[in-house]
């Protein structure tokens, strides 16, 4: 299983160790997988690579993910695509957004085989200035819906968690995008509900 993405999903992983698997959501859910299911062997990797956007991603998607082989293919992409229009002035579009995510999912399923998991990029805001995040944020988790919907992806809404929980913010994000331990915890939680397997 390979989990790929941007910084939430690289935690500090170690790049001169090609199992390392950082100290995110990735290395939480995988262990817990492991502890539920350790009749499946499943083998995890990790490449997340911390301020990539989608357009990143797809440019390293044939050394990062299809050389891997991988059987499944979890993503977490597109909060740097938002937070770049709002502090460097440079904006993905929807369209853009869009276009190379499906790309990414469209190569995978076609050369791998895959199967998918799509974790919902969030925001969860600590001021005003994030708050306005949305506008540029939702139809971008919009576009995650309908591509997990077309593909027949197995949803992580972990944007919708988020928002839900009924806590001080800062239990989850020390600056609204990066998780703390227990933000990592629960992605790996909704995590884990949205990939267990059908049978042991």
């Amino acid at each position: 299983m390979l989990f790929i993405g941007d910084s939430i999903t690289d935690a500090g992983r170690d790049r001169a160790d090609d199992a390392d698997l950082g100290h995110g959501y990735a290395m939480m859910a995988a262990a817990w997988f492991t502890a539920r299911h350790p009749g499946h062997r499943a083998a995890f990797r990790n490449r997340g690579v911390g301020g990539d956007r989608v357009r990143d991603l797809r440019s390293r998607w044939a050394a990062d993910c299809l050389s891997l082989a991988p059987d499944v293919v979890s993503v977490l992409i597109g909060i740097n695509d938002t937070w770049r229009r709002y502090d460097h002035d440079d904006p993905t579009g929807v369209e853009e957004f869009a276009r190379d995510y499906r790309h990414l999912l469209t190569t995978a399923r076609e050369r791998l085989d895959a199967a998918l998991v799509l974790v919902e990029p969030f925001v969860i805001p600590l001021h005003d200035g994030q708050r306005a995040w949305r506008e540029d944020l939702d139809p971008k988790v919009e576009v995650v819906r309908g591509l997990a919907a077309e593909f027949d992806a197995a949803l992580v809404a972990v944007d919708a968690a988020f928002a839900a929980a009924d806590t001080d913010d800062r239990v989850w994000t020390t600056d609204g995008v990066h998780l703390t331990p227990f933000g990592h915890a629960v992605l790996a939680q909704h995590w884990l509900r949205a990939v267990a397997p059908a049978t042991d």
